[in-house]
């Protein structure tokens, strides 16, 4: 694939992916993709197939890259709360930056997917998934918390994804500050009992 079409590619998924978002992908058409990448309606087949392959791929392409900066960020943690804080922060950063599109739309959109796109997503999801297993589970042992792994992630995915809804990065709290606001949440302090 050349540079051009990566390029092509990359313009076609944030612009369908701030369409999705917007409009929800049920109410969104081709010819509103294609009018957003300056394109011919036609013009979108030569990239994929169905409005389905579209959103699949908006979806595959930021859970690889949300993978990818979670690897990034836990490269540089050993504390088991550094490395809690590091997910934490990193989920922020893809659902308020560049990725908040096609985040929201992975969280809100799902639904759309067939029940085989659905496997595959799972499969891919399941990666990130374990980082996220590992790390509260270490967390768990340095005795930082007394909920199940498990638990606790799904119910900070929950928390975290709504931040959507609320946050204002232009607001008085920054990224940082919030993301210290659900490890406090999620984490107790050091030394302090778990009761």
């Amino acid at each position: 694939m050349t540079q051009h079409v990566k390029d092509r590619r990359a313009v076609l998924l944030s612009e369908a992916a701030s369409l999705f978002r917007e409009k929800g992908f049920a109410r969104t058409t081709v010819r509103d993709i294609a009018a957003a990448c300056g394109l011919q309606s036609g013009s979108l087949f030569h990239h994929f197939a169905t409005k389905d392959d579209i959103l699949f791929a908006v979806m595959e392409s930021v859970i690889a890259d949300i993978t990818d900066a979670l690897v990034a960020a836990l490269a540089d943690c050993h504390d088991p709360r550094d490395k809690v804080r590091a997910l934490i922060r990193t989920e922020l950063q893809a659902i308020h930056g560049e990725t908040r599109d096609a985040m929201t739309v992975l969280v809100f959109e799902w639904r759309h997917l067939s029940a085989a796109r659905q496997k595959e997503i799972l499969v891919l999801r399941d990666r990130y998934e374990a980082l996220w297993l590992t790390g509260l589970e270490h967390a768990a042992q340095a005795g930082l918390t007394r909920v199940d792994a498990f638990t606790l992630r799904r119910l900070l995915t929950g928390s975290i994804s709504w931040t959507v809804n609320w946050f204002d990065r232009s607001g008085p709290m920054s990224l940082d500050d919030l993301a210290d606001q659900v490890l406090a949440l999620a984490l107790r302090e050091e030394g302090q009992a778990i009761t």
